[in-house]
């Protein structure tokens, strides 16, 4: 019997981002576009963002009231800092390799590139820089003083922070705590339902967001900067085979079936470019994957803050462009430099719009690169947004994997939960 064409939510996916590509080149520059497809994209986002929260407040908690013991937890927390900090650090020297390598900046003629707008990125860098951003102060901020407000403005590390501390005051009460953590399984199931009911809408609102973002600049902007674009997607595909596959081949997954399992969520992630569009799904995969509750509803938000591999990568490889772009010879030392300062501004910022270009507007001073060169490339961000969000999802998925087999609680026997059409990949890591 033929086997029937289905057509599921990455294709559905697909097709929305493909007909906003087409529906944004034939009105490009049309004003008319952005005000009648933005509001898709926009409530699509913002039906993602007024779930996060609930979900992940309720998995963590569940996850450790079940563990109920700090001890473990500290350690698990511990070792999730220390692999998030050595991977990101590869990002880093990865991207200035790549760049140092290729050198993307060399010959490219100033005069034909057309700037774009910074002002609003220069504004949240000095609201930030103004508020202080040390790794005290980072430390500081985990603790909130008003959980409302915490969970109000998306603050992730303090919602984690007052979630595990929650979970461990209802696993310490006992008896008295199972209706407490009854409430919460409630919550998280009936907000997994309410994900998998806006997941429908994905494709209209990814329909919207690219149909906006390809009429505002057009295809043919691309071509000066071309050489910059393909740059950063083909190191960002050889950090995700090489860097992080030889992580996944250290801890025995193959990681193209860990990103066949999140083949939706990778193609909305791209489309959006947002990791929080698709943190709510990778929370579910990722325990039908075999990883633990607690871990996964731990790791994955801390990581949405200090896990950034795509993120950080960009952000290395855009530095030296832009020094290239000006004839500026970066030294060894000059390079070490811009290593460790984006080690600690990269850190704890993730809800910042333009977080990417927020860091890069804090770092290059510090090295001597012009700050106006960001105006150079703001145009095509998006983009390159789209390919580092990829990077960061799969980075923060292997995590989990990583952290679960570190801590041996890997259980794939989670698979016989998984939809028919993820099962045949995972089934061959079991």
């Amino acid at each position: 019997m033929k086997k029937r064409f289905k057509f599921s939510l990455a294709y559905q996916i697909l097709a929305g981002l493909i007909l906003g590509i087409i529906v944004g080149a034939v009105f490009y520059g049309n004003p008319g576009v952005e005000k009648y497809l933005q509001p898709l994209g926009t409530i699509f986002l913002n039906m993602i963002k007024m779930i996060v929260v609930p979900i992940i407040v309720s998995t963590l908690i569940i996850g450790v009231a079940g563990t109920g013991n700090i001890k473990q937890l500290g350690k698990l927390g511990g070792k999730t800092l220390i692999y998030f900090e050595i991977v990101t650090t590869i990002a880093i020297i990865v991207g200035l390799m790549s760049a140092n390598l290729f050198k993307p900046g060399e010959g490219i003629d100033m005069s034909s590139l057309s700037k774009t707008s910074i002002d609003q990125y220069v504004e949240t860098t000095e609201s930030v820089q103004n508020s202080s951003h040390g790794l005290l102060d980072i430390i500081v901020d985990i603790v909130p003083s008003n959980v409302v407000s915490a969970m109000a403005g998306g603050d992730m590390l303090a919602i984690i922070f007052f979630s595990v501390i929650f979970g461990l005051g209802v696993a310490a009460i006992g008896e008295k705590g199972k209706p407490v953590l009854a409430f919460f399984e409630g919550v998280a199931e009936a907000m997994f339902w309410v994900t998998n009911l806006i997941m429908r809408f994905a494709p209209i609102g990814v329909f919207g967001l690219i149909g906006v973002t390809v009429s505002k600049f057009g295809l043919a902007s691309l071509l000066p900067l071309g050489k910059l674009m393909i740059l950063v997607y083909a190191t960002m595909l050889f950090f995700i085979v090489v860097v992080l596959g030889g992580i996944a081949k250290l801890v025995g997954v193959n990681i193209f079936h860990l990103m066949k399992t999140l083949k939706d969520e990778l193609l909305l992630a791209y489309s959006t470019s947002s990791s929080e569009t698709v943190l709510p799904k990778v929370i579910e995969k990722m325990q039908k994957f075999g990883c633990p509750k607690d871990i996964v509803s731990f790791v994955v938000p801390t990581g949405y803050s200090f896990n950034l591999d795509g993120s950080t990568l960009y952000q290395a490889l855009a530095a030296i462009f832009i020094a290239q772009m000006y004839g500026i010879d970066l030294s060894i030392m000059e390079q070490v430099t811009l290593v460790l300062v984006l080690m600690v501004t990269s850190k704890g910022i993730a809800g910042v719009p333009g977080v990417s270009f927020v860091v890069l507007l804090a770092t290059l001073g510090t090295v001597g690169i012009p700050l106006e060169g960001l105006a150079f490339i703001a145009g095509i961000d998006r983009l390159l947004d789209m390919a580092r969000t990829v990077v960061n999802v799969v980075g923060n998925a292997l995590a989990t994997v990583v952290m679960s087999k570190w801590e041996g609680r890997f259980n794939p026997e989670g698979v016989k939960d998984l939809p028919i059409e993820d099962k045949a990949s995972l089934e061959k890591l079991a």
